[in-house]
């Protein structure tokens, strides 16, 4: 797992004690209406490219460079299919680190580069269909968005509100 030296000073303070962050996703299909995703190098499941926001980097920023960085893609952003958040999105690591991620997803096209895993996080990228996606050993987060992905909804996706204000007492 790459680590930022933001949240390496983090963690120098809070160990392995979980750590709310907010993240990007890029979604990216190719022609054939295949969603991009890479095989994680440490847990083995196949995700989405995307990671954590820098402080005073903007999300679009983030999800070019992350993209980018895991996948050697340059994309284009197109739009926002969502804002994620939920069981799906704790997330415990392999040395013990625990983080629950808020994620801003974006649709995105490839435009150029290398098509080749970069930063060392993924090992493989291949694209897979809707249903081959349903049967992968994929992170809770990213079959999550894939699945709001390939539903093509012309709004972004939230999960409704649960939350009520207590009734007032008399």
């Amino acid at each position: 797992m790459a680590i930022s030296d933001y949240l390496k000073a983090i963690r120098a303070k809070v160990g392995h004690d979980l750590v709310a962050l907010t993240a990007v996703a890029a979604v990216i299909f190719d022609d054939q209406g295949r969603l991009l995703l890479g095989q994680d190098s440490e847990m083995g499941f196949w995700t989405l490219p995307g990671g954590a926001i820098d402080p005073h980097e903007q999300p679009a920023d983030a999800a070019l460079r992350e993209c980018f960085e895991e996948t050697g893609l340059f994309a284009e952003l197109q739009g926002i299919i969502g804002v994620f958040g939920g069981p799906e999105f704790l997330i415990r690591y392999p040395n013990g680190d625990l983080a629950y991620y808020t994620c801003i997803a974006f649709r995105a096209k490839a435009v150029g580069g290398a098509h080749r895993p970069g930063d060392g996080e993924m090992s493989a990228l291949r694209y897979f269909s809707k249903s081959e996606c349903e049967g992968l050993m994929i992170s809770p987060a990213s079959r999550l968005i894939a699945r709001e992905a390939f539903a093509g909804a012309s709004q972004p996706y939230f999960r409704p509100p649960t939350w009520t204000p207590d009734a007032p007492k008399a």
